[in-house]
């Protein structure tokens, strides 16, 4: 099942965001290799500067969603104020059919 974690940093964390970004970024990249992450990035403000994070992944149920979230090092350094985590249907577009 596909869950869509909801990500919002908290306000003044910018810089704990890049400086954390490569720990995050190699995390994600092994959950891509093991075909967990169907796609992640950041939202942005008007200014382009990111306030939080759409990762889409599959896992078993929700608490193994929760616990990919969890490790995330971006919320092991206290990035985010809230992290939303919700079942998904991919109805448009899924790479099944691209």
């Amino acid at each position: 099942m596909l869950f869509a974690l909801i990500c919002t940093d908290k306000p003044d964390h910018l810089q704990v965001r890049l400086d954390t970004r490569p720990d995050h970024v190699t995390y994600l990249e092994g959950l891509n290799a093991g075909g967990t992450l169907k796609f992640a990035g950041p939202f942005l403000d008007d200014t382009g500067k990111p306030t939080g994070s759409l990762v889409v992944v599959e896992a078993a149920d929700r608490a193994a969603a929760e616990l990919i979230a969890e490790a995330d090092p971006y919320a092991r350094a206290g990035l985010f104020a809230a992290v939303e985590v919700k079942a998904w249907n991919w109805v448009f577009n899924p790479p099944q059919e691209a």
